[in-house]
This record gives C-alpha cells, structure tokens and sequence, in this order.
C-alpha cells in the first residue's frame, strides 16, 4: 500500500475526488465529501491513521459519502446526509454537524457489517497484550473513563466496540477518536489539559458532543490484538463513594451477552465466544462518583488481579 502524508491541501483534494482512505483497525474506510470544514476536522483527528494513496489494490470495506441537502436547503438551514452503498441509514443533520454524522455513521457501518467479529457495545484498551473491557450504558461513563485511562498511558482499542475474533477469543482494535458528550468534555480537558479535542458540537441528539484524538502510540499499534483480562461494568453516579465488587460469571455472562450488537446473529458461535470471555477474564462492578478515584481503583485491580491463563 502507498502512504500518503495528511497535508490540508492534499487531504482536501482527496475528500472532493472521494479518494480520502485510510486504515482504522482492521478496516479501509473511504470518504467522499465537500462539507467546508470536514476536511481540517478529520485532519486533526485521525491525522496519525495509515493514509492510504490511490492507486490501490484492495477494496474498502467501508465507502462513505457525505453530501449536502438538495434544493434550497443548501442555502436555507443547510444540511448534511450520511450514504453508505445506497439509501442514507439516517435523517440528515444539520451541515455544520457533519463530523458528528460521520462518527455516528461509522459506528453503524461497523455494527451492521462486521459479523466476521462478535461485536460488544463497550469501551476496551489494554496494557501490552491484556486487555480491559468496559461493558455500560450510555450515561454509565465508559467513554470517560476510557479516555481517562488512555491519557494515563492505557492503549486505545477502541471506546464504542470490543471486536472480538471468534477463532481465538483476541480483541482487535479499532482506534478512532473518543466521543465526550456534555459535561465529559470539561471534565476530560481539566483531567488533562494535554489532551487534544476537536470543536464542541452542540444541540446534537445527544447533546453537546466533543472528540478527543486518540495518542499516537495508540493508533501506531493497531494491528496488536490483546485478549481479554479483565471486565469492568462501570456506572456513574454523581458524587457517591466509589465500590468495586467481584461480579459472578453468570451476571457478567448476561451483561457482555446484552451488550452484544450480534449475538444472536452469531447464534453458537456468539455463545461460546462469551463463554470464552468470562471463563477468561477477571469480572467486576464499579460504582464511582469521581473520574481519578475510578482510575485509580482500575489501576489498582489491573496491577493486583492478573487474569486467569486459559
């Protein structure tokens, strides 16, 4: 493959011909669009990623195009429509809100289409080939939690997906920015006024959303699998005492289970994959109401409880 350097002039270039590819994980994701501004977001985000120059060799997994409202709209409260090999998945967005499209759009290209993975709902990074899995809700904190850990020096996989390789139960990673909604944002930027986020967006649907750009180091160790150590369920809870308890398999079965975007699709396979996981990997509940005390209790149990060997 030919790598390309993320220069505005060039990455602007590419976006307009629909010829913008770069590597995420295990995918090649190519992007066509002309929305002023994507082009210096995107560069700013994912500006570490493999840049991939045409010509290429290899199909990508994922075409995404991003186009403007038609008519009058393009003048008139102009908007944004997400296409991925056919009809858009969604209503369109106001146009200035095109990056949030974009991240959101992925997510669902990645949750309808990677079957070959059982795909979890959760927040994973790792410590060398060990990895940390953040099963939650939205609202339960994991992508903060996640992004707190990735600038104490955690890798990366991922804060949306846990990609898991049915054959052998490794985790693939798929570093893309960190979505921070709401007061996460502040709380991330005075966690660690290092960090690097790109523009607020607000009135989004799901509020006021931000992305932080995930470290270098991060993005350069993609291709590392890491297979799963530990599982911390995490829920968020404004100013209460931190606890952290042990969580039965069973419980922590029906919680990666449900957490599955494709279990059942997978059907056996989805199981025994699940199974693997929790036989594996070293189960727990964390309540927390303060975002250092949480990193700390983590640090803590991933130094002290290694996980079980297979």
């Amino acid at each position: 493959m030919k790598m390309a350097d993320w220069q505005l002039k060039d990455v602007r270039l590419l976006l307009t011909k629909g010829e913008l590819r770069w590597q995420i994980g295990p995918f090649l994701l190519q992007l066509h669009s002309s929305i002023p501004n994507l082009a210096a977001q995107i560069q700013l985000l994912y500006g570490e990623h493999p840049l991939l120059e045409p010509p290429w060799s290899e199909v990508a997994d994922f075409h995404v195009r991003l186009t403007d409202g038609k008519w009058l709209r393009r003048w008139l409260q102009p908007q944004v429509i997400f296409q991925t090999d056919g009809p858009s998945p969604f209503a369109p967005f106001p146009q200035d809100h095109a990056l949030p499209l974009f991240e959101w759009g992925v997510n669902f290209c990645i949750a309808a289409r990677a079957n070959q993975y059982l795909i979890l709902h959760t927040a994973s990074l790792a410590k060398g080939d060990q990895a940390l899995i953040l099963p939650g809700i939205p609202g339960s904190g994991k992508s903060t939690l996640a992004a707190a850990l990735t600038l104490r020096g955690w890798r990366l996989l991922s804060d949306e997906f846990a990609l898991v390789r049915p054959h052998d139960g490794q985790l693939l990673p798929l570093c893309r920015p960190i979505a921070l909604k709401n007061a996460s944002i502040e709380v991330i930027r005075a966690f660690d006024p290092a960090a690097i986020l790109g523009p607020n967006f607000p009135k989004t649907r799901k509020g006021t959303v931000a992305h932080m750009k995930p470290p270098v180091a991060s993005v350069h160790h993609m291709n590392q699998t890491a297979r799963p150590a530990w599982v911390v369920c995490p829920r968020f809870q404004a100013d209460t005492p931190l606890t952290l308890r042990p969580l039965p398999q069973a419980q922590g079965f029906l919680k990666i289970a449900a957490n599955a975007f494709n279990y059942e699709i997978l059907g056996n396979i989805g199981f025994k994959t699940v199974e693997r996981i929790v036989a594996e990997a070293t189960l727990y509940e964390l309540t927390f109401g303060h975002l250092e005390e949480a990193v700390t209790a983590i640090e803590t149990l991933t130094t002290q409880n290694q996980p079980r060997l297979s």
